[in-house]
């Protein structure tokens, strides 16, 4: 069975937040990754080149793929800033209604920048993310 292509590393969360170009997607990253390592209580780790990861989970699919991933992570794209949310979006279709403007895939939240967003509801999301967990997408 094929492993995940994207891997967590020993690369710098620190050094890649710094040299990310613009610096209000570098303010907006800092606070992203505050409210996931409160929610989850784990320190961020680099999960492939531009995915910063926290927390930790094992998922097995019916299908018998199975692997590790972080509960919750995020990477400050060049169009916005992604975030992965292992709980899947139907779960928190309340919340996003009160977050502000916003796009969303299956376990996607994308978000232009923070200023953009009510970040108590953001700060909710990711609590209930963790709360909900993996379970739900099996």
């Amino acid at each position: 069975m094929a492993e995940n292509k994207t891997q967590p590393t020993d690369q710098s969360v620190d050094a890649f937040i710094d040299g990310i170009d613009r610096e209000q997607q570098r303010t907006d990253s800092r606070i992203v990754a505050e409210m996931m390592q409160r929610a989850t209580g784990t320190k961020p780790r680099m999960w492939g080149e531009s995915i910063i990861g926290f927390g930790g989970t094992h998922y097995k699919y019916a299908t018998g793929r199975e692997g590790d991933w972080f509960l919750v992570g995020f990477s400050p794209r060049k169009q916005n800033l992604t975030l992965y949310l292992t709980c899947g979006i139907n779960n928190l279709e309340e919340d996003l209604k009160r977050l502000g403007k916003h796009k969303t895939s299956v376990s996607c939240l994308y978000i232009n920048k923070l200023s953009d967003i009510n970040l108590l509801v953001l700060e909710e999301i990711i609590q209930k993310s963790v709360q909900i967990g993996p379970k739900a997408l099996a």
